[in-house]
């Protein structure tokens, strides 16, 4: 068996890869030979930019993921451009801070809006691609969750949090019950990662509040992620499927 990482001729979408983690996997996959679905919602230039760096004939794919309408035709909408789909990581997410003395009405905006784009797009991508798979009895899907799914987060982070842990479930029924059919799915959770989305926490918290809290001298960074998306999704560890792999340096054993 080989033990090269080769994804030529595999199209994989991922979602939120104009920048941050989802740019850095995007980046991984190519390199890996895979043509990548580069996904952004405001970011048009950004995504141009890494899908041009990234070359293997990738292009970017617009939806704006806290609209479910929208959402429903995104996986379709790639197998139409690229004439199939091999593989979906699901990394888009937002983070609202909303304090748990806001009032109701600003609370529960930020709950449902939160869950809408970490949650619920996701689940309905998910729902697609298993739909595909299952026809052509192969495929990949790797959501990613978070370290706060399974130890909790701050009270201003709640429905981060909460929306997280319903990735987990999700993503560990899809393994279990449709792996006959082809489909393998799986979950990394990765912690503090050097994105701009975890800038605006260490805005709020202090940096030194992100690495007193993991076991190495610096913090994770999007780089750090990609190979492992890349053989998740290479199909050489396949009977991983459902696990989660935390990629948070050592911050659950510090």
């Amino acid at each position: 068996m080989s033990m090269k990482i080769d994804l030529s001729g595999k199209v994989v979408l991922v979602t939120g890869a104009s920048r941050g983690i989802g740019e850095g996997i995007a980046q991984g996959l190519a390199g890996a030979g895979a043509r990548v679905a580069v996904h952004y919602n405001h970011n048009k230039k950004e995504a141009e930019k890494v899908s041009q760096n990234i070359g293997n004939q990738s292009f970017i794919i617009n939806c704006d993921l806290s609209d479910l309408n929208q959402t429903t035709g995104l996986v379709d909408a790639v197998i139409q451009k690229a004439g199939r789909l091999d593989a979906v990581v699901n990394n888009a997410g937002i983070a609202i801070s909303v304090p748990d003395t806001a009032d109701d009405e600003t609370w529960t905006s930020a709950w449902l809006q939160t869950m809408n784009v970490n949650l619920n797009s996701l689940a309905i991508i998910c729902k697609q691609a298993v739909a595909h798979f299952k026809q052509q009895q192969q495929g990949h899907i790797i959501n990613i969750s978070s370290r706060a799914a399974f130890r909790g987060d701050t009270t201003d982070y709640l429905a981060y949090a909460a929306s997280k842990g319903g990735i987990v479930s999700l993503t560990r029924s899809i393994a279990r019950y449709y792996g006959k059919d082809g489909v393998k799915a799986f979950i990394i959770a990765p912690g503090f990662t050097r994105t701009d989305m975890a800038q605006d926490f260490m805005d709020q918290y202090g940096e030194d509040y992100a690495l007193n809290d993991i076991a190495l001298n610096q913090l994770t960074e999007p780089k750090d992620i990609a190979p492992m998306v890349a053989l998740l999704c290479s199909g050489l560890a396949d009977h991983a499927t459902g696990c989660t792999i935390d990629i948070n340096a050592g911050s659950y054993v510090h």
